[in-house]
């Protein structure tokens, strides 16, 4: 398979952006905001959710920006511990004073890292070949689900 390139610029481009890095895995030393540059990136480990039926899971190295980001806020993420692994569910965004608004990484334990910007400009591209992952993310359910099923 082709490595991944994507740009999202509205909320529904980045809803598929957000498809494709669920479940992936972000050490926080991987997590930079360069101010200046008023741009956020982040590489990653995302788990390749277009594999076959059949075909054993797997991973690829990625890397994730968005631009025009004028504030980033975190909160639940530890950035005193630059090995410590956080595993991203989604991106989302909400949209004020059109055509910006908030862009939130969400992470696994209720971590989040909330993006203030101007407009949406983001990009995800795959920097190298895949390997097989250990296995497929798992998310269990509630506890009234389990009783349920």
């Amino acid at each position: 398979m082709e490595p991944l390139k994507l740009v999202a610029l509205d909320g529904q481009d980045l809803a598929v952006l957000s498809a494709h890095v669920q479940d992936a895995v972000v050490r926080a030393r991987d997590l930079v905001y360069l101010p200046r540059e008023r741009r956020f990136a982040l590489e990653l480990r995302r788990y390749d959710w277009q594999t076959m039926p059949g075909e054993p899971p797997r991973r690829r190295l990625s890397a994730l920006h968005f631009e025009r980001v004028m504030a980033a806020r975190t909160r639940a993420v530890a950035p005193r511990d630059p090995d410590a692994v956080l595993s991203l569910l989604a991106v989302t965004f909400d949209e004020r004073d059109a055509p910006g608004g908030t862009v939130t990484l969400h992470f696994s334990g209720g971590g989040a890292i909330a993006l203030d910007v101007e407009c949406i400009e983001a990009q995800l591209m795959d920097l190298g070949p895949a390997w097989e992952a250990i296995g497929r993310p798992h998310h269990p359910l509630d506890e009234n689900d389990e009783r349920q099923a």
